[in-house]
């Protein structure tokens, strides 16, 4: 089932799966399709995943909401796993195990706006999504769902602008630091940490978190 709940924004809420016939994969804007996870918490093996965000970088959102113990979602897991389209994602390490630990799949290739920012934005330890998005492309993000409840029956459409806020500027954000990884000669070492996320999503959910099992 699916329901449009925006009108400024074209956002989509999906019930446990992205619908057949909506194929993101040929609208992804330069090969990749944004997303981004909401869970109860931030521990993955006990706070369950909820919701999962996606654009293709159209300036339209789907939601795909989850009910506790409901994680079947062919649609959605084959476009995740598939290896012709570029997950864009904001702090990739947690929503690739999140994923994982949920839907069993495993997301590749992705890449992080998180880890690019760090990469080339040497002089600031401000990497946050609302700070990218303020720095880089002059936009305000509101952070006032971001911890609230997830697993309720019935999302408000507050927080479901927020959900869909998370991937509408991914696209955006990517082009702007690749360009700054070109400038600064770190895309080859951008692409290595890329590749390496879907292990460390692994890592993580295997119990190797902390101490950081490359740490001394």
């Amino acid at each position: 089932m699916s329901n449009a709940v925006s009108n400024a924004v074209p956002i989509t809420l999906h019930d446990g799966d992205l619908p057949d016939g909506l194929d993101l994969k040929a609208a992804a804007r330069g090969g990749a399709v944004a997303v981004d996870t909401e869970t109860m918490g931030l521990n993955p093996h006990r706070d369950r995943l909820c919701l999962v965000q996606l654009s293709a970088g159209d300036g339209s959102a789907h939601l795909v909401q989850f009910r506790k113990g409901r994680y079947e979602a062919p649609n959605l897991t084959r476009l995740l796993a598939d290896g012709e389209v570029t997950k864009l994602f904001h702090f990739a390490r947690f929503d690739v195990a999140a994923l994982q630990a949920y839907l069993g799949v495993t997301c590749a290739p992705v890449y992080c706006t998180k880890v690019a920012s760090k990469l080339v934005r040497t002089f600031t330890d401000r990497h946050g999504l609302k700070d990218l998005c303020r720095d880089l492309l002059g936009v305000e993000l509101s952070k006032q769902q971001q911890s609230s409840d997830w697993g309720a029956a019935a999302l408000t459409p507050e927080q479901m602008k927020y959900a869909a806020s998370d991937v509408l500027h991914l696209h955006d954000l990517r082009d702007r630091l690749d360009r700054m990884l070109e400038r600064e000669g770190r895309v080859e070492l951008a692409e290595a940490c890329f590749r390496f996320l879907p292990a460390r999503g692994a890592l993580d959910l295997g119990g190797w978190s902390e101490p950081d099992i490359l740490a001394h």
